[in-house]
C-alpha cells in the first residue's frame, strides 16, 4: 500500500526509477539493525547517464545541483527497494555524503550537494534533515559530475 511519502513524491512530480544493478563488486544497499546504508548513486536518468563532465568546466552550478538531485532520486529508489516498497518506514535520514567532480580550486561543493539535501527534506520533511559531507573529487565513475551516498534510520 502506498503511503504518505509516495504521495509526496507524486505531488512533487517524481517517479522513482527501477534501481539499477551494481556495475562492480558491491551491493546497492546494506541493512543492519535499524540502519540502511545506500551505496553511492550516480546521475543515471531514464536515457542513461546524465550530467557527465566536470563542475566548473563543462557543468555549471545549476546543472550540478540538478545532478545532485538526480543522485538523490536514485538513493530514494534504492531505499524503497531496501524497505520492500515502504518508504514510510523511514525515521531519519542520518548522513549524506556527496562527491563533486570539479575543477581544481572549486570551492562550492556544499552548494552543489544541496541539490540532494534539499530533496531529502522535501520528500521526508524534518526526518530528511541530516549530517553531511560535501567532498571534491578529481574524477568520479563513468565521468559523472556528482555521486551521493546516504544512511537512513528505519523502522
Amino acid at each position: 500500500m502506498a503511503g504518505t511519502i509516495d504521495d509526496r513524491l507524486k505531488q512533487i512530480g517524481i517517479e522513482l526509477p527501477t534501481p539499477p544493478a551494481p556495475v562492480a563488486s558491491y551491493v546497492p544497499y546494506v541493512r543492519t539493525g535499524n540502519l540502511v546504508f545506500i551505496s553511492g548513486q550516480v546521475t543515471l536518468g531514464p536515457n542513461g547517464l546524465e550530467y557527465v563532465g566536470v563542475v566548473g568546466d563543462t557543468i555549471d552550478m545549476d546543472d550540478a545541483r540538478k545532478a545532485a538531485r538526480l543522485c538523490a532520486v536514485n538513493v530514494i529508489a534504492q531505499l524503497k527497494a531496501a524497505l520492500g516498497g515502504r518508504l514510510d518506514r523511514v525515521r531519519q535520514c542520518v548522513k549524506v555524503t556527496g562527491f563533486v567532480n570539479a575543477i581544481p580550486g572549486f570551492g562550492n561543493h556544499p552548494e552543489v550537494v544541496n541539490g540532494a539535501s534539499d530533496l531529502f527534506v522535501e520528500v521526508f520533511g524534518e526526518a530528511g534533515r541530516h549530517a553531511r559531507a560535501a567532498v571534491g573529487a578529481g574524477s568520479l565513475p563513468r565521468g559523472v559530475a556528482v555521486e551521493v551516498e546516504a544512511i537512513f534510520e528505519v523502522e
